[in-house]
């Protein structure tokens, strides 16, 4: 089964995530391939030297993140020209992990992807696990984590597909609101209903 886990802002998907990886099931990273696609050598990398000049390269061959963000932070035309260069090349990628660990002979794969919903990916993936959390939860933890404002958190949880929209899209919800423990007993629950884990 390919398994779609997305969620929100701080709703603990990377807990969850690191739960698949401690039962061995392989994880396509979209944060990850996202990192991988603009490496020094990449065909995406010169595609972007291409179209916005060759400073957005530093001189170690890397991608001037700084650079880039820069000419894009303001600009909404460039904003588009850079994402269409790159989301091509992250899905391209994130399906050849994909069949490669299918080839490999992994029974069950999951896509980690943020944006599965905002990016319309739901075609990649069989089953969608949205792990979701209280709107107070997930403000006090994002306002933690990265040491934000209220108002700044705010911000950032709107500028996302509200957490209630995902959990409409979903095969099943992780509620991630209490112990770490509850969390895992809902996962282990959900994968044993589909089939993925068998009867422990």
């Amino acid at each position: 089964m390919i398994i779609g886990l997305t969620g929100s802002i701080a709703s603990g998907k990377s807990t969850v995530a690191k739960m698949f990886a401690d039962l061995n099931i392989p994880i396509v990273d979209a944060d990850k391939v996202a990192r991988v696609v603009v490496e020094p050598g990449r065909e995406t990398l010169q595609q972007i030297a291409a179209q916005f000049g060759d400073d957005v390269i530093l001189e170690d061959g890397h991608m001037n993140r700084k650079k880039v963000g820069d000419l894009i932070f303001h600009d909404p035309t460039k904003r588009k020209q850079l994402n269409e260069i790159i989301h091509p090349a992250i899905r391209k990628e994130m399906l050849r992990q994909r069949d490669k660990h299918l080839s490999d002979g992994h029974p069950h794969v999951v896509m980690d992807i943020p944006l599965l919903f905002e990016s319309g990916l739901q075609s990649y993936v069989e089953n969608i696990l949205v792990v979701s959390v209280s709107e107070e939860n997930q403000l006090k933890r994002l306002m933690a984590r990265n040491d934000l404002t209220e108002q700044e958190a705010r911000a950032r949880i709107s500028s996302q597909l509200p957490i209630s929209v995902k959990e409409k899209g979903a095969d099943a919800v992780i509620y991630n609101n209490d112990s770490v423990a509850s969390t895992k007993e809902q996962l282990h629950y959900i994968l044993k209903k589909w089939g993925v884990l068998q009867e422990l």
